[in-house]
């Protein structure tokens, strides 16, 4: 469990391969002075991402669709998106819905076939029990009897791709931080076992939580040090579930 501090296009090529990199750049969806998109990165990850690891990339609609040629030039290649839902959001001026919905999409390196990328199926015990009749045919399509089936409560089911989970909002030390539960769900997915974890965009450490909540092995970066200090603190504080090291924290080199 380490916290690098610096910029992740320095500093996190030479760690890795990663089975598996989080990503939470800047979006560049706003005028705020931090809102801007880092360039230069993606080819980076794609280099440092093992042959079956994938890539999950937290943004906006608006920045994918802006963004999409640099994920192809960069090697990388769709796989699948999930749908963030919070309980509350945010409204530019321009918009007319209250935002109440982000997206992670997984990207994988454009040479492996989807089929050996790491996946883990993960699956939810909520079930509900149900009756479902299939439709009565037509008289002249001949005389069928109705059907149904029964399902039980409480079997598992695939996740949805649309996941409700509460934000940090009152709670966030980072201003677009990722909570730690959906954070785990990504984890659990693309994780195999033994591998590492690179999380480029650190902010308050978030990701090195939910590793260390999962007994998973982490290296964070992030360029602002006094953010890199606070996720160091955060990380080291929790205890793991199922083992693992110390958190450290090791500066390196300057913020550009």
């Amino acid at each position: 469990m380490t916290i690098l501090t610096g910029d992740c296009r320095n500093l996190m090529p030479a760690h890795g391969p990663f089975d598996m990199i989080l990503a939470d750049p800047p979006y560049g969806d706003t005028s705020l002075a931090w809102d801007r998109r880092v360039e230069g990165w993606l080819p980076l990850a794609r280099e440092a991402l093992s042959r079956n690891g994938s890539l999950w990339v937290f943004g906006s609609l608006r920045c994918f669709m802006a963004t999409a040629d640099r994920f192809a030039d960069a090697g990388l290649r769709y796989a699948q998106e999930i749908v963030w839902e919070k309980q509350n959001g945010t409204g530019f001026h321009a918009d007319r819905f209250k935002r109440v919905h982000e997206l992670a999409v997984q990207f994988y390196r454009a040479e492996t076939p989807w089929r050996d990328i790491h996946n883990d199926v993960q699956t939810t015990p909520d079930a509900v029990a149900r009756t479902v009749r299939r439709k009565r045919r037509q008289p002249h399509t001949g005389h069928i009897e109705n059907g149904h089936y029964i399902s039980h409560d409480g079997g598992p089911r695939i996740m949805r791709s649309v996941i409700y989970i509460r934000n940090a909002h009152g709670r966030a030390i980072h201003p677009t931080e990722k909570t730690t539960s959906l954070l785990q769900i990504l984890i659990r997915t693309s994780y195999p076992e033994g591998g590492l974890v690179g999380d480029w965009f650190a902010g308050s450490g978030a990701a090195g939580e939910a590793c260390r909540l999962s007994g998973r092995r982490y290296l964070g970066c992030e360029i602002d040090a006094s953010m890199a200090e606070r996720a160091h603190a955060r990380i080291a504080s929790v205890l793991p579930l199922h083992g693992g090291g110390p958190a450290h924290h090791q500066p390196v080199g300057d913020r550009p």
